[in-house]
């Protein structure tokens, strides 16, 4: 079986070749478009998407090798996401497969993303399933592949859009996850007290919005000439805060359901290398098993649609040709 997956829910134009369950091609194109506004700009995102989304599938081929024509099944994020990203994979991939005579698909990019989490892993549900991502930050329980049941999520900003926001606050680069994670790494985590909000026995729910104020009223109390030696420990103090919180959910959410001992962490939050070392740290101490996707497929990539695809392929669940893109999309509902 060979499918190719689209993802273009944001701002990457990504492409993923899958035969018999193994990834033998993911093409990335990031785009640099949105850097000088310190976040994605939703109409310049799908006019890039436009611009690399054919020369993106035509170098997955050449990287595995294979044509068009050699294509069981084409898979293609239809949900959730920007609307105007969304309609460029969905409708270059409904229109590659009609022409082709192959079935189609859309996936569900959290599903994606929950896929990604299982490459090159044995791991098997029952599981809880923490997603954390620039828009998601939620807790599902997975009773089997394709069933989730949603224990908890964020009531404002994810933990990706508080980095975001943060490295914006500080004056570091977009995007904020990895601009945070490198000037972390010579800072003292202990150095400035920030909230972890939420923390009260059974509640599954995060907020970061809160978190990022507090950064916002610390920064204006700090005299400009101190900003700049200041910018590692309040980048380790605030990394701390948001993986803290993320792991004391984890833990907790861990103590409401039989889950068999299993986790698995995804999304883009997931490529953290604080959040991996505290996972770690948890999973040993309570004697769990987990998987952590590589840093390549935490991020939105092809290949995690490609994965799902391939599940619901095998399950005969094929889209009908009107199908269309959602900009919100229960993963329960699925």
């Amino acid at each position: 079986m060979l499918i190719m997956g689209i993802e273009t829910s944001c701002d990457d134009s990504s492409v993923g070749i899958v035969r018999d369950g193994t990834v033998i091609s993911s093409v990335v194109y990031t785009q640099k478009v949105h850097s000088k506004w310190g976040g994605v700009i939703p109409e310049l995102a799908s006019r890039d998407h436009v611009r690399s989304i054919i020369p993106t599938i035509e170098e997955a081929l050449e990287r595995a090798g294979v044509k068009l024509s050699e294509l069981d099944c084409i898979a293609a994020c239809a949900g959730p996401g920007l609307i105007g990203s969304l309609l460029v994979g969905l409708c270059t991939g409904k229109s590659i497969a009609r022409v082709l005579g192959i079935p189609f698909i859309g996936v569900h990019h959290i599903e994606g993303h929950f896929f990604a989490g299982l490459i090159g892993s044995e791991l098997e549900p029952p599981l809880i399933a923490l997603v954390i991502s620039g828009g998601h930050s939620h807790i599902y329980y997975v009773p089997r592949l394709g069933e989730y049941r949603l224990l908890g999520k964020t009531r404002d900003d994810a933990a990706g859009e508080a980095f975001d926001k943060g490295a914006k606050a500080m004056g570091l680069p977009y995007p904020g996850g990895p601009s945070i994670e490198r000037a972390a790494q010579t800072g003292d985590p202990k150095a400035f007290d920030f909230p972890r909000a939420m923390q009260l026995p059974g509640e599954l729910d995060m907020s970061f919005s809160g978190l990022k104020t507090a950064l916002i009223n610390t920064l204006s109390r700090i005299p400009k000439n101190d900003l700049n030696r200041l910018i590692p420990d309040l980048a380790a103090s605030y990394q701390e805060a948001v993986v803290d919180a993320l792991i004391w959910k984890l833990d907790e959410a861990a103590s409401t359901r039989d889950f068999g001992g299993k986790i698995a962490a995804v999304g883009g939050v997931a490529a953290n290398t604080r959040f991996r070392e505290r996972l770690r740290h948890l999973c040993d101490k309570r004697g769990w098993l987990y998987s952590i996707p590589s840093k390549e497929f935490c991020t939105d990539n092809g290949a995690m649609i490609a994965k799902a695809g391939e599940f619901r392929y095998k399950r005969g669940e094929f889209a009908e040709w009107n199908i269309t893109a959602v900009s919100r999309w229960p993963l329960e509902s699925v």
